[in-house]
């Protein structure tokens, strides 16, 4: 039995993205606040006083597991901190010019009008990352205690299945399980409430919604994969300040997905295409989806002449407010992207995700002032919740992903019918309006030979404008200690060389944007089997959404390991 260090505190935070550190930043000003007005005599209640608020971080600085397109709506960070600018909040550029193209095999037609959802004129082009570091220090000087390479590995329950804190992964543990001589336990954080923000899929999340059937009367949640590359090119190729969005070349017309261009400061291109995780061809690799949509004719003429610097990919939890979990339990909220606070039809969800936590956050304040961290009070986050521009935004695009899982035209017209009546659902709808993705995934059998394994074969490595997973994976800066337990857990590995191989050809090769997945041949056994390189693994979490056995489970590394976006 190892021996556990416990640390009390009032409210622990898992994860510091956008949601959690606009929460935290927010709980500690409201505070201040709120105690300020009473002592004045000015507001009615009792005073909450001095709390102890943490933050826990599985990346090795804040920022590091951070990625984003990222274009920002500054409507929530405007509550947050109206002098956001002054301060120092590190936008890139301003959006100066919007344009919306829709893309065959060898031309690009600019849409006459952008789509209202995507007009991003007057909006910011920064990194998530940057943001998040310079969030991270605003609430360092608030008196926040951070605690990054501190991965959450497991939440805590009391006997009535309360959340009573969570405790962090264990260090110095080798491939074998056995511990090494640099073994430290993991830490028991307690807290009166745990705010879960890890951002899509998170593994904490995913365990406490199925425990406590937090996801029973909501349709299934589905994502989508973004990949992304940072590029330096010529001045003359793209301005800063110009945004381009993408709908067509090279998804089929079974398959969600577009492309995004930002033109930042210094001559550098944010570039990246999202690929719908509910796909049914069990041969699209989203990786190569992106590098085929460089091969265009007008994004090769973008990046001629330039070089890539960043690489990095990441979920993207797009079904919105139909597959929004139960918000609150006793003790716990969720927040940002792991509760589905993200419009799929406006590719946003920086400013959602920060808004969440702060509302989490003014839920906070009212359960220290009744004394009661039970769902009677956090229940109140959910209201609050629907009673913001939050739902305002969501709720009218509540049909928006759904409608893609009927094809593509289809889904064009019931957008646009969509917008015209607030969202109503029409008869191009699927019967369930979002199936999750590992259950839309067709078996080889049932694709009646339209499986497509040439898609691919034009798309060149040249390692120049087009590359291969490894060479991404390279410039992710990804690093994890590999004498260590593997951090993704095949549940049953005899089901990937038999069963998985032949109704599916081992779609877990593909969906990977980082090479993780390989089956590699066995002699003795005469038979390809699987073998992970999980070193590789740029946390995105496709393996854990989209396998269609749902056999693989994506749990924390020991901490600090991951990719490096920094600057992303």
């Amino acid at each position: 039995m190892i021996k556990r260090e416990e640390i009390e505190m009032d409210v622990v935070f898992v994860g510091a993205g956008p949601a959690n550190l606009a929460a935290a930043l927010h709980l500690k000003n409201s505070i201040k606040e709120h105690d300020e007005l009473i002592e004045k005599g000015r507001r009615h209640g009792s005073k909450v006083g001095d709390i102890e608020i943490g933050i826990v971080e599985k990346g090795s600085y804040v920022g590091a597991h951070i990625l984003s397109g990222a274009v920002m709506d500054p409507l929530a960070i405007r509550e947050l901190m109206p002098d956001f600018l002054e301060q120092g909040c590190p936008v890139d550029t301003v959006v100066t010019e919007d344009a919306f193209w829709y893309m065959t095999e060898n031309r690009a037609f600019t849409a006459p009008i952008t789509p209202p959802p995507l007009k991003n004129k007057g909006k910011y082009i920064l990194s998530l990352s940057k943001m998040c570091e310079w969030l991270a220090e605003k609430c360092e000087e608030a008196g926040i205690n951070i605690f990054p390479e501190f991965p959450a590995a497991e939440v805590l329950y009391d006997d009535n299945e309360r959340v009573i804190g969570v405790r962090t992964g264990d260090k110095g543990v080798g491939k074998d399980g056995e511990r090494k001589g640099n073994f430290e336990p993991g830490v028991d954080l307690l807290a009166k409430i745990t705010v879960l923000g890890e951002g899509s899929r998170g593994s904490l999340a995913k365990q406490l919604t199925a425990r406590l059937g937090m996801n029973d009367g909501v349709e299934a949640q589905v994502f989508s994969l973004g990949v992304k590359e940072l590029w330096e090119v010529p001045g003359e190729n793209f301005s800063e300040g110009r945004v381009v969005h993408t709908l067509g070349f090279p998804s089929d017309t079974q398959t969600y997905g577009g492309g995004w261009i930002y033109g930042l400061k210094n001559n550098v291109v944010s570039i990246g295409y999202v690929t719908g995780l509910d796909y049914l061809d069990p041969m699209i690799d989203p990786h190569a989806e992106f590098q085929k949509f460089k091969t265009h004719p007008k994004i090769a003429s973008i990046l001629k002449g330039g070089k890539m610097l960043k690489y990095g990919a990441k979920t993207i939890n797009t079904g919105g407010y139909h597959t929004m979990p139960k918000l609150y339990a006793d003790g716990v909220l969720l927040v940002g992207d792991c509760a589905s606070f993200l419009n799929g039809q406006r590719i946003k969800g920086i400013h959602m995700a920060m808004k969440s936590g702060m509302l989490a956050a003014e839920t906070i304040i009212l359960a220290f002032q009744h004394e009661d961290f039970t769902s009677k009070t956090l229940r109140h986050f959910e209201e609050k919740v629907n009673l913001s521009w939050i739902y305002d935004e969501l709720h009218p695009v509540r049909n928006f992903h759904a409608s893609f899982q009927s094809g593509r035209w289809s889904a064009l017209i019931n957008t646009g019918l969509q917008f015209l009546t607030g969202g109503m659902a029409w008869g191009f709808m699927p019967k369930e309006h979002h199936i999750a993705g590992h259950e839309r995934m067709q078996k080889l059998s049932e694709m009646n030979g339209s499986a497509d394994s040439n898609r691919y074969e034009k798309v060149k490595f040249d390692k120049e404008m087009i590359f291969d997973k490894i060479t991404d994976v390279f410039h992710a800066g990804v690093a994890h200690n590999e004498d260590q337990p593997s951090h993704l857990h095949i549940l049953d590995t005899e089901i990937c060389a038999t069963k998985c191989a032949e109704e599916y050809g081992n779609p877990c090769q593909r969906f990977c944007p980082a090479a993780v997945y390989e089956m590699e041949f066995n002699a003795k056994n005469d038979r390809k089997e699987l073998k992970v390189n999980f070193s590789n693994c740029v946390h995105c979490k496709t393996c854990d959404v989209s396998d269609p056995y749902q056999i693989i489970n994506w749990v924390t590394p020991e901490g600090g390991g991951g990719p490096d976006y920094k600057g992303m």
